[in-house]
């Protein structure tokens, strides 16, 4: 008998969703806000106080949250019916919404530090839940990266104390205030897998699919953009701070763009596109635009998840194999999930009359008019390319080419249909909706047509090349280990060995230096001529340390 907390909690789940939106519409219409405040003790004028705000957009949000989380809820009700620690899932899971709803909400730093680590402990429990060496290597992957923003939070807490308050609704102008800006800066781009903190999305691959579903789209890596949305609220963003968000958010987005058409895992596909998608968010905050970003991020939050419930309802009926050279001719065997991934696939590159058009669209041309770095500019337009490249490419793997797996069965759950369909309407019509509703997404574009010919021409000349690309690119170990960031930190635990042998070393004294000269001469041979041999995983440090110089430095030369 199968359980059905899942289906009890998508249906509370969906009722939060209802409440919370007609909450949004109410501040939407009244342009109202409220502030709630509890004050737990006053030390040294310092008032330590737990604050929530709950406005326009900690409600729009928490209403995208909510209604992704009961899609997704409703389909670990078949997806999950065979696992033995079902319940145990989804009461993890379940915390995992709850922590991001607590960061959402969250005024001060008190509160947003209980939703933020929440979200990075209830994020390790959910990716090594099937307990292989790959999902703990996954693990700790994101372990590691997230303990990275962690530490940044805990050391804002330092200047907080200096500036005499906790909550950061209304903070003053001064230096304090913008170390602390750039502080929470980077703890953002750590958790939203920015440039050179990405190496953990792909990897987080490992859990099962309605946790990716979940954490692809409006949870996990959405926690540092929308910390970010939050600070450029209320305090602009200087001139270096919109410079870092321009390069960290174009080298994401060609990098994820980039690595997706050398990959034929399903999983992985979609998570380097969310990658590449994130990457045009933190651009599109680098260029001043807050509000077309938070719009950005609730367009593909919505055809995000989407996506990966079609890809799970796919994988579902070919019994795990996410190989798309195996994948052909689901068109055939199930038309309506073949449509919802086509749908989804469409509004990835920006396709007219879908929801990503209004958003990602505008950004690309807004580019043409803020942006003043070159090479941020080109980076952009060559990721648009490989966008479209590996979503054609993907879409004619899994959908127009004929069969090449002879176990597909056919699955038609009520429960995988239902948030497929759901979530088809938000990817359709919510971005036409939210741009008639929310005033503050009004953007003009004044761009001469040679420039919107060209944001066209890149992406048709990406569709077509993706049509006609091989199925079954040659590996690249540059891409594939994400511009070496991934074995920088999966052999993160080696790279103090040569000080440990050096350590071990001391223990002959001052008898044999010609031994000790010998040995370090073959160290330092050994590790020159492995860096030049790129297959290798060792002098990963070096290598994606040489690779950031060569980024940061071309992007200097063309002022970022």
């Amino acid at each position: 008998m199968l359980n059905t907390k899942s289906l009890k909690f998508s249906v509370i789940l969906f009722s939060l969703f209802t409440l919370s939106f007609c909450c949004g519409m109410g501040a939407f219409l009244l342009e109202d806000s409220m502030i709630l405040s509890v004050e737990i003790f006053e030390m040294s004028s310092s008032n330590f106080s737990f604050d929530m705000v709950f406005d326009k957009t900690s409600l729009s949000f928490a209403s995208v949250v909510m209604i992704i989380s009961s899609s997704v809820f409703s389909f670990s009700y078949n997806y999950m019916s065979e696992d033995p620690f079902k319940e145990r899932f989804l009461w993890i899971l379940l915390a995992f919404v709850a922590s991001m709803n607590l960061l959402i909400f969250s005024g001060s730093v008190f509160f947003l530090f209980i939703g933020w680590d929440g979200l990075g402990i209830t994020s390790f429990a959910l990716i090594i839940y099937y307990q292989s060496f790959d999902s703990l290597s996954a693990g700790f992957q994101t372990l590691m990266i997230n303990r990275i923003g962690d530490s940044l939070i805990v050391l804002s807490t330092f200047l907080f104390v200096v500036l005499g308050q906790f909550n950061f609704i209304s903070l003053p102008n001064n230096y304090w205030v913008l170390a602390l800006v750039l502080i929470l800066l980077f703890a953002g781009l750590s958790k939203s897998a920015q440039y050179p903190f990405s190496s953990w999305l792909p990897a987080a691959m490992a859990a099962p699919t309605p946790v990716s579903a979940l954490v692809h789209s409006s949870t996990l890596v959405t926690a540092g953009i929308f910390l970010i949305i939050r600070l450029s609220y209320w305090i602009p963003l200087s001139s270096e701070g919109c410079s870092v968000l321009l390069f960290c958010g174009a080298v994401t987005c060609l990098l994820g763009g980039w690595s997706a058409t050398y990959e034929n895992d399903l999983k992985k596909i979609i998570a380097l596109s969310t990658l590449s998608q994130l990457g045009v968010m933190v651009f599109c905050l680098g260029l001043g635009l807050p509000f077309l970003s938070l719009f950005h991020l609730y367009t593909h939050a919505l055809f995000k998840a989407l996506l990966f419930i079609a890809a799970g309802h796919i994988l579902m009926t070919s019994f795990g194999a996410q190989d798309i050279r195996l994948l052909g001719g689901v068109g055939m065997l199930m038309p309506f999930t073949s449509v919802v991934f086509g749908v989804s696939s469409f509004c990835l590159v920006g396709a007219p009359f879908l929801s990503a058009f209004y958003s990602k669209h505008m950004i690309l041309e807004k580019m043409f008019m803020l942006s003043n770095s070159t090479f941020s500019v080109v980076l952009m337009l060559v990721a648009t390319f490989f966008t479209a490249k590996y979503v054609s490419r993907s879409m004619k793997c899994i959908l127009w080419s004929k069969s090449n797996y002879s176990v597909l069965s056919k699955s038609n759950n009520l429960s995988v249909i239902l948030p497929m369909s759901v979530l088809s309407i938000g990817a359709i019509y919510s971005g036409k909706f939210i741009f008639l509703v929310d005033c503050s997404n009004l953007e003009m574009s004044y761009v001469s047509s040679t420039w919107g010919s060209l944001i066209n021409l890149v992406t048709l000349v990406g569709v077509i090349l993706g049509l006609f690309s091989s199925s079954a690119p040659k590996n690249n170990f540059f891409l594939s280990s994400m511009f070496f960031l991934t074995p920088m930190i999966t052999l993160s635990s080696k790279m103090l060995s040569p000080m440990l042998k050096s350590v071990g070393s001391l223990d002959y004294g001052w008898l044999e230096p010609s031994y000790l000269l010998k040995s370090s001469m073959f160290i330092s041979g050994s590790n020159l001529s492995s860096f030049f041999m790129w297959p290798n995983y060792h002098m990963s440090l070096l290598r994606s340390v040489s690779v950031m110089i060569m980024l940061f430095s071309i992007a200097y030369m063309f002022n970022f």
